[in-house]
C-alpha cells in the first residue's frame, strides 16, 4: 500500500489527510494490525491503486480490499482534539503543528527553503511552499506557539514524541539556529523527547547547541545516493557532499550518541537497490539509523507521475537493512523521537525483527 497507495470510498474518514507541504505529504494515517502507518492516498498514483477501502462517511473502521477482495479491517486515527483550538490571535494549532502516525507531534519550523522557487535548484520531490500557498500552514512558527500547541497535544490526545523540520533558510546553519529556539519553546511547556532536522551546518559546533537547547535526537537527509541521482533529483542541495554529510554524521553521533542520529533515504529515485543497501551499511557502521522509505510522488511536483518502486524492489532491501540494524543494535525502538522512532512512513522496522 505504501508503494501503490490506497483510494478512499471516504477521504473525510479518521484524522484529515495531508495535501502537499514537507514531510509525509498527500498521505492518510491509517491502523492495520495495531501498527498505524502513513499511506499515499492523494497521488496519481493511488487513484489506480488495486487497494480500496470501504467504509460509510464518517466511520473510523473500513473494509480493505485488493482488487474487489476483502483482505483486512483497518481504522482511522480519530482527528485529534488540539485541531479544534487557536492562539489568542486566532491561528488555528493545526497551522502549527499536526500529528503524524498516531502520537507524534510535527511541524515545520519555517514553510520556505532558499532553494524551492527555482526548478533549478529545488529538490524535485519536495513541495514546501504548496500547503503556505494554499493556506492550510504558516510562514513562521513561533517558539511561543510551538511550546502551545504542544502542551495541547500532550494533555488532549497523548502525543509522546515531537518533530521538528524547517526549510533551508541560508547556506550557514541551514536551520540549526531556528531549531534551538523552536526547541526551548517546546521544552518550556512540555517534557516531549524531541526530533530536529536540518541540513549538516557549516560549523559542527551547532549539534551541541541543539543538544543543549533540549533535542533528543537529530535527522540530517541524505535522500538518494549516486552522484548523478543526486544532482538530478536534488540540484541544489547535491552540492553539499556526501563527504560533508559523513563529517557531520561522525560529529552529531559524538553528540546525540549511537542510534540518535538519523537519515532519510527514498527509494525510487533512481538509486539501485545495492547503492541504498551499501550506503546503509555505511550508515549503521558510524552508528546513523538509515530509515529507507519508498519515494511518495507529491502533486504539483517535478515528480508527481514518477513511478514509486514496488514491493519486489522494496521488500527484499528492507529485510537486508533490517538485518544490518538488529546485528548493528541499532532499533527504531530504541530511538528518543523523530521518523524511525515512529516508523509510519515505511515499513522497515518490521523487519528488524
Amino acid at each position: 500500500m505504501q508503494s501503490l497507495g490506497l483510494r478512499l470510498d471516504d477521504p473525510a474518514a479518521g484524522a484529515p489527510s495531508r495535501i502537499g507541504g514537507a514531510g509525509p505529504s498527500d498521505h492518510k494515517a491509517i491502523t492495520i494490525g495495531g501498527h498505524t502507518i502513513m499511506v499515499p492516498v492523494h497521488t496519481s498514483g493511488a487513484h489506480r491503486s488495486p487497494y480500496r477501502a470501504r467504509a460509510a462517511a464518517g466511520a473510523a473502521f473500513a473494509t480493505l480490499e485488493r482488487d474487489g477482495v476483502p483482505v483486512a479491517e483497518i481504522a482511522f486515527p480519530r482527528t485529534p482534539r488540539f485541531y479544534a483550538l487557536s492562539t489568542f490571535d486566532g491561528i488555528p494549532y493545526w497551522k502549527i503543528a499536526t500529528l503524524h502516525g498516531s502520537d507524534v507531534l510535527a511541524t515545520t519550523v519555517l514553510q520556505s527553503c532558499v532553494r524551492y522557487d527555482t526548478r533549478a535548484t529545488s529538490c524535485q520531490f519536495c513541495a514546501i511552499g504548496a500547503s503556505l500557498a494554499a493556506g492550510r500552514t504558516i510562514a513562521h512558527k513561533t517558539p511561543h506557539q510551538l511550546g502551545q500547541v504542544a502542551r495541547a497535544a500532550v494533555l488532549l490526545d497523548g502525543v509522546k514524541h515531537v518533530v521538528l523540520t524547517t526549510g533551508t533558510p541560508n547556506a550557514t546553519d541551514r536551520g540549526a539556529r531556528v531549531l534551538c529556539e523552536s526547541a526551548v519553546g517546546i521544552r518550556a511547556a512540555t517534557d516531549l523527547p524531541i526530533q530536529a532536522q536540518c541540513e549538516p551546518p557549516n560549523d559542527f559546533v551547532w549539534f551541541e547547541r541543539l543538544r543543549a537547547a533540549g533535542v533528543d535526537s537529530l535527522g540530517m537527509h541524505l535522500e538518494a545516493v549516486e552522484p548523478a541521482v543526486r544532482a538530478r533529483a536534488m540540484p541544489g542541495k547535491s552540492k553539499v557532499s556526501i563527504d560533508y554529510y559523513f563529517a557531520a554524521f561522525e560529529a552529531a553521533v559524538r553528540v546525540f550518541g549511537r542510534g540518535q542520529v538519523s537519515t532519510y533515504l527514498i527509494a525510487g529515485l533512481g538509486d539501485a537497490p545495492e547503492s541504498i543497501l551499501a550506503m546503509s551499511r555505511r550508515l549503521i557502521e558510524l552508528g546513523v539509523y538509515p530509515f529507507v522509505v519508498p519515494l511518495v510522488p507529491i502533486g504539483g511536483t517535478p515528480l508527481e507521475h514518477a513511478q514509486p518502486p514496488d514491493a519486489a524492489f522494496m521488500r527484499p532491501l528492507l529485510a537486508e537493512i533490517g538485518t544490518l540494524l538488529r546485528t548493528a543494535g541499532l532499533r527504531s525502538g530504541d530511538i528518543k523521537a523523530g521518523c524511525g522512532k515512529c516508523g509510519a512512513c515505511s515499513s522497515l522496522s518490521v523487519y528488524e525483527s
